[in-house]
């Protein structure tokens, strides 16, 4: 955690409306790079995620049961992302999700089947398929980094604006 000194009520009673003015982009720095720590660690889950192939996947849930296929895969590759930050009564945050659709084209989803849907049976699984959670293992494992990292990053763009409001 930074350390700053001040000479007197004043200065600090100024420092502290300097950071009040820029709250949104100091805390947005934090929030970001926590994010984009726990982002990068779900990516690295997910790449080594087992994947069967699509016509292998088709055959199993026939019979039952399903897995992780690579275009199932490749779609959540493709649609995972962080959203903008929002601020919801001074509560700033961003989320990590799936977006859009992969390429398997089935009956019920003639666009393809939605990102969001396989990534929660993958992670959750589902009375067909085992689940193989990626999601939460990487929050858990990142959660102790993210904060250091967000920690120095906030105080970096504190002294960034100290500085250049001198």
């Amino acid at each position: 955690m930074a350390k700053w000194t001040m000479q007197g009520l004043n200065e600090y009673a100024d420092f502290l409306q300097r950071i009040g003015k820029n709250t949104p982009e100091i805390i947005g720095v934090g929030v970001y790079e926590m994010a984009s720590i726990v982002a990068d660690k779900v990516r690295e889950n997910l790449q080594s995620l087992p994947t069967v192939s699509n016509a292998a996947n088709v055959a199993t849930y026939k019979k039952g049961y399903s897995r992780l296929s690579e275009l199932e895969k490749q779609g959540l590759l493709e649609g995972f992302g962080i959203s903008p930050m929002e601020n919801e009564d001074g509560y700033y945050n961003v989320k990590l999700g799936f977006d859009g659709y992969n390429s398997v084209k089935t009956h019920k989803y003639k666009q393809g089947q939605p990102n969001v849907i396989i990534a929660r049976i993958t992670e959750s699984g589902s009375s067909y398929r085992a689940k193989t959670p990626f999601i939460r293992p990487a929050v858990n494992s990142t959660k102790n980094e993210a904060i250091k990292k967000a920690e120095k990053a906030i105080d970096e763009k504190i002294h960034a604006i100290e500085n250049r409001s001198k």
